[in-house]
């Protein structure tokens, strides 16, 4: 990938230090943490669709319960909200 823009960014020192220290213990460059994170949330909706059925279908199995009991407990947590 040819990096072909340049772009300037003015930071908190909080969020610079952040930054700096995460690059640090990963031995990367804030630059590569900045596209990374550039990519992670503006991803094209079909990546962003992808990774997440494949983080659904990689999920361990779990019991569900039937969905009137779901809706009962759904309701219950929902109404414990406003006591």
């Amino acid at each position: 990938m040819a990096l072909t823009h340049r772009l300037q960014l003015l930071l908190e020192e909080a969020q610079y230090e952040r930054l700096s220290a995460r690059a640090r213990s990963e031995g990367r460059s804030v630059g590569a943490l900045v596209r990374e994170a550039i990519d992670l949330a503006w991803a094209e909706p079909d990546t962003a669709r992808r990774a997440a059925a494949e983080t659904i279908l990689a999920a361990e199995p779990m019991d569900v319960p039937d969905v009137a009991a779901l809706r009962r407990e759904l309701d219950d947590l929902r109404a414990a909200r406003f006591t």
